[in-house]
Parts: C-alpha cells; structure tokens; sequence
C-alpha cells in the first residue's frame, strides 16, 4: 500500500514542527527576560511565520491545533498572571 500524503505534506509539517520548537524556546526565553525587545520581535515575527504556514498546511491537509499565534507587546506579556487557565 502506498503512502497518500505528499512529500510536501510532511514538509510542512516539519518546517511547523521547526518553527514550533523555536517559539517554545524564545517562550522560555521571555518568561526570564521579559524586556528583550529583540527576542520578543524574532516571537513575534515568528508567530507570524507559524500562522502562514499553519493557514497554508490547513487549506491543504486540514486542522492543525497551534499555539504562538498571538502577539506580545513589549514587556513579556505572559509573565503578568493570571493566565487563561487561571481564571
């Protein structure tokens, strides 16, 4: 039997897998040194990034579920609480 997804497919996927990895670290990053406004422009610029490629791999190959696709404002946002699943 062959497989019935592209090359294409688990490119994307793979170039979100990537992209995934550095917001968790930058993530990381921020929560320690919430006034890097360097670090949190490469956040968002790749919240941005992830975004187009999610929205891309979705029209193609359906729903992704995501995280990073919001934007921070400058100091580090998620150091404030409470946070969404405190309240």
């Amino acid at each position: 039997m062959s497989n019935p997804l592209s090359e294409h497919y688990y490119q994307l996927l793979q170039e979100l897998q990537a992209v995934d990895f550095v917001l968790v670290e930058l993530t990381l990053y921020l929560d320690t040194h919430p006034w890097d406004e360097q670090a949190i422009a490469q956040f968002n610029q790749m919240s941005q990034q992830r975004h187009k490629l999610a929205f891309q791999f979705e029209q193609e190959y359906g729903p992704l579920m995501q995280f990073g696709h919001s934007y921070s404002r400058s100091p580090w946002q998620w150091v404030e609480t409470p946070w969404p699943w405190q309240v």
